[in-house]
């Protein structure tokens, strides 16, 4: 599994920080940092915090079945 964030899109809700946060974490009010290929044990985690971005601003790549 792969995660891309667009940072130029990211608004810093933290959405995806709240439900994924061994993948996501704000660094102050508005830096997001990320794990860019996050173990599959956090699939569902990392899924529901990209389903979850307001401005879409995460995109996950995956293989094999889901």
């Amino acid at each position: 599994m792969r995660v891309v964030v667009d940072l130029a899109r990211c608004q810093g809700y933290a959405q995806c920080a709240f439900l994924a946060p061994d993948t996501f974490r704000m660094q102050g009010e508005e830096a997001l940092a990320f794990h860019s290929s996050p173990d599959d044990a956090q699939r569902d985690q990392v899924l529901r915090a990209a389903a979850a971005c307001p401005v879409q601003a995460i995109l996950v790549e995956t293989s094999g079945p889901s």
